[in-house]
């Protein structure tokens, strides 16, 4: 799987301003707030994000893999959008509608934070993944 590294963020041509993204290393952040997210592990992630990556011409959205144990890609989608939605098996909900709190771990924009990188870094405060796009191309990988 190929991984978008990210190097220093260009101020005058690209500033993402989102105050739950860490500026050094990675934080876990609760889900539900800003976002939800979908987990999927091991190559079936991979292959979701490379399926994600092709039908939208390579701007899925935000996406965030974690390459060691598991090797979980996390799909982040707009806050609630993941609620009352059936998703297939193998995509875990992260969200605060269960009355439990679940976290994600969000790295950096740039600089070490390994083992938790940015598959497809975000683009814009607002430009998350398109929860019915997603829920399709898992539907169909998943079978």
């Amino acid at each position: 799987m190929r991984v978008r590294q990210t190097g220093p963020v260009d101020t005058q041509s690209r500033e993402v301003n989102l105050d739950w993204i860490p500026v050094s290393g990675f934080h876990l952040r609760k889900a539900g707030v800003q976002f939800d997210a979908v987990r999927v592990i091991g190559d079936t992630g991979r292959r979701l994000v490379e399926l994600m990556d092709h039908m939208t011409g390579g701007e899925p959205g935000p996406v965030i893999v974690d390459v060691s144990g598991r090797r979980c890609a996390y799909f982040l989608l707009p806050a609630g959008s993941t609620v009352r939605r059936s998703w297939p098996r193998g995509a875990l909900c992260y969200n605060s509608a269960r009355g439990y709190d679940s976290y994600v771990p969000i790295p950096a924009l740039a600089g070490r934070t390994w083992p938790v990188l940015w598959r497809c870094p975000p683009v814009a405060a607002d430009r998350f993944v398109h929860p019915v796009l997603l829920r399709s191309a898992a539907i169909t990988l998943f079978g």
